[in-house]
């Protein structure tokens, strides 16, 4: 569960309400749902680590961008890995990877919406 809030908070803005505190570099955010967010970007890469103080889990991300391409590495709260790689064009973006539980996908977007 906790690979998509990941990946929905790298590749989208809080769809919850979050209050962050910090700089544009190193914030220090916690959700309506109880989960505490650490974000550090650096030139190109942005590190987020994640808790949640009453389950008491962890997980965290790692996201490199080079050009029009990001790709992420992450671990989800019971430890398992996932991926993730985004290419963006002017109309739209694909990303394909595999989840924490060894699937694959794809997810592609353009102006009408993503499937």
């Amino acid at each position: 569960m906790k690979k998509y809030v990941i990946a929905a908070f790298i590749f989208a803005a809080f769809s919850a309400h979050a209050d962050c505190y910090g700089t544009g570099s190193f914030r220090t955010c916690t959700d309506d749902s109880g989960n505490n967010y650490t974000i550090n970007k650096s030139r190109n890469s942005t590190y987020v680590q994640g808790s949640n103080a009453e389950t008491g889990s962890t997980w965290n991300s790692q996201t490199y961008r080079s050009g029009n391409t990001s790709s992420t590495y992450g671990t989800d709260s019971d430890g398992n890995s996932w991926n993730a790689q985004t290419h963006r064009t002017p109309r739209g973006s694909t990303t394909y990877g595999t989840d924490s539980n060894g699937n694959s996908f794809t997810r592609i977007c353009d102006r009408t919406g993503c499937y």
